[in-house]
């Protein structure tokens, strides 16, 4: 009897991305099979890690050389204040492939043409960096990442940040998801730089999309982050363990759904 696919779904949610990689160790931990994988901004980061090959250590060993200097850097474009072309050079040093096409597993990125008002996903075929980058490139903040058709993507969470329908199109029978937003908010002290004050706003406005999204999930996974801010990148760590914790308080239910039990 072949054994059900199973698909994961990773939000978007800036440094809160690194709760999926404590995800990601607790499923490798107890060897539940990922068939294929879809992420919205940082959660197509850690998805496209996956999906290139690469093991859990290599993902925590690459996010520990994560610093805002070689994610980002100041834009010329009038789209954004920040570009994230940095970002894809340094995607580009740790990827074993940066082609949809030598992926290990199938993997899809979300991004938004707001030209057209469309949410755009990227997958199958193409460069898989520059899918990347465009899922990441939060609207107002980042300039949009031009893709090989000439169109201008911005961040996918604007439509939706948590692509549980992409997985199940891609003929997942299972779909884990990982909610690193909908946790909330509970900040010791306020954002007070440009940086930290505009990926807040812009959560707060999207985070709701990603909750009709977990009705068409079998399994979310919400890691309890509320207290730690998207751009704390320095906190990876802690993000990590929460998500670990998180993953392990459904492991159970997880063997069950994929009839490892």
């Amino acid at each position: 009897m072949d054994r059900k696919k199973i698909g994961l779904a990773l939000s978007g949610g800036g440094a809160r991305g690194f709760a999926h990689v404590g995800v990601l160790k607790v499923l490798a931990e107890h060897n539940i099979p990922i068939d294929m994988v879809a992420g919205t901004s940082a959660g197509s980061i850690v998805g496209g890690a996956l999906a290139a090959g690469m093991s859990v250590d290599q993902i925590v060993a690459m996010t520990q050389m994560v610093r805002f200097t070689n994610m980002m850097r100041p834009s010329f474009s009038i789209g954004g204040m920040l570009s994230n072309a940095p970002m894809g050079h340094f995607l580009t040093r740790h990827f074993p492939v940066v082609r949809f096409e030598d992926l290990a597993i199938p993997f899809a990125a979300v991004a938004y043409d707001p030209a057209k008002g469309e949410t755009v996903i990227l997958k199958d075929t193409g460069d898989l960096i520059t899918a990347i980058r465009a899922s990441c490139a939060v609207p107002g903040l980042f300039a949009p990442v031009k893709d090989a058709s000439g169109r201008r993507l911005v961040d996918g969470g604007v439509t939706m940040v948590m692509p549980v329908d992409i997985v199940r199109e891609m003929g997942a029978d299972i779909v884990i998801a990982v909610d690193v937003l909908t946790c909330g908010e509970r900040f010791e002290s306020s954002a007070t730089n440009g940086l930290s004050i505009g990926i807040r706003s812009v959560l707060a406005l999207i985070r709701a999309t990603s909750l009709h999204q977990h009705q068409n999930a079998d399994l979310v996974i919400v890691p309890q982050i509320e207290h730690l801010r998207p751009d704390q990148i320095g906190k990876r760590d802690e993000f990590i363990a929460l998500g670990e914790q998180a993953a392990q308080l459904h492991i159970d239910a997880i063997k069950h759904l994929v009839d490892l039990d």
